[in-house]
């Protein structure tokens, strides 16, 4: 039951509790923010490719704890031979004894541990999308939003699959993420939709341009997740190319790249709007201060860590949060527009 939120110094009322319906749909949100952040864990610790099969593991429904434990028989080597060639690898080079020989217990218990973050984010969007059909005759939209998040999720399903088929293709992997982050703006606004009076920022003045301001922050974040994403890929071929040399030496070769570049420099106009949006909220007190700073905050700790990341190397912890305070962003960010519609809306 939530009472209302604390604004500014004010308090904000909900006329209504916030329904079953709403708590499922907020459940599958927080699900999916902590599968991104296991999805990073697994590609700053180099685990993506922990489970070389799909859906069992190493042949397993329950992955091994050794290599001893594998049964060779259960590898379809064939599945390895054609990833190999699409690598220039030559297939012959391929067997099930050298395959096994690349077993590794962390990676595959990080990537199987993935996995099993996704049956929450299953069962919860599968939920979200099978409540929302009881408010068909009141908010149609509500359905069809949460049935594209539904197929949305199956793709993604698919999508991951075609990661592990690929051997972590990097295009794949961009994509991967970027409809995780699609999904979960889908359920951010079912979550916030999903009852007869969503909650909706009192009319104020000012608050029109402030939303507009909004906009362009949230199209910047957005632009600058995309480019993080890219850069993510890089790192990933460094992590190959140049696994002996310290990780504080990959920033030399990521500055020979002008997607980190402008990357870097976007922080800095993000940071600068951010500011901008955070200031202009103390004047217009739209009513959700606590937002605000959340967003704020999210950019500030996004900096810190762009720094460290910079200054400092390539650290995984950092690469880690980087991402996955990314989602919080975002969905703040989304929540705070939805809130500042026009009350007509």
């Amino acid at each position: 039951m939530i009472r209302g939120i604390l604004a500014g110094g004010r308090s904000i009322h909900y006329h209504q509790s916030v329904s079953r319906f709403q708590k499922v749909a907020m459940a599958a949100c927080l699900a999916v923010m902590v599968l991104i952040f296991v999805g990073a864990i697994v590609r700053a610790t180099g685990s993506g490719m922990g489970c070389p099969d799909w859906p069992t593991c190493w042949g397993c429904l329950i992955p091994p704890t050794s290599a001893d434990q594998i049964d060779p028989e259960k590898l379809d080597i064939e599945k390895y031979r054609r990833r190999a060639a699409r690598h220039g690898i030559a297939p012959e080079t391929i067997t099930r004894e050298s395959v096994i020989a690349q077993f590794n217990a962390t990676h595959v218990w990080v990537e199987y541990i993935n996995r099993l973050t996704s049956l929450p984010v299953g069962l919860l969007t599968l939920g979200t999308f099978i409540g929302s059909w009881w408010q068909w005759k009141k908010r149609k939209r509500v359905v069809l939003v949460a049935t594209s998040a539904m197929v949305l999720l199956g793709v993604n399903a698919w999508m991951g699959a075609q990661i592990v088929f690929s051997g972590l293709k990097p295009g794949i992997i961009t994509l991967h993420m970027a409809l995780a982050i699609l999904q979960l703006c889908l359920l951010v606004y079912v979550a916030w939709r999903g009852c007869d009076q969503p909650w909706r920022f009192p009319r104020a003045r000012g608050l029109k341009a402030m939303r507009q301001l909004g906009y362009v922050l949230f199209a910047l974040v957005l632009a600058e997740g995309v480019l993080g994403s890219q850069i993510r890929e890089k790192t990933d071929a460094l992590k190959q190319s140049h696994e002996m040399a310290p990780r504080s030496e990959w920033v030399a070769e990521l500055e020979q790249s002008s997607v980190y570049l402008v990357h870097r420099s976007g922080s800095w106009l993000i940071l600068l709007v951010a500011g901008m949006f955070f200031l202009r909220g103390l004047r217009v007190q739209s009513g959700a201060a606590w937002l605000e700073r959340v967003v704020l905050g999210m950019v500030l700790a996004q900096m810190v860590l762009g720094l460290v990341l910079s200054q400092v190397g390539i650290l995984p912890i950092a690469q880690v949060l980087h991402i996955g305070l990314s989602s919080i962003l975002v969905s703040a960010l989304l929540l705070w527009l939805l809130a500042a519609r026009p009350h007509k809306a």
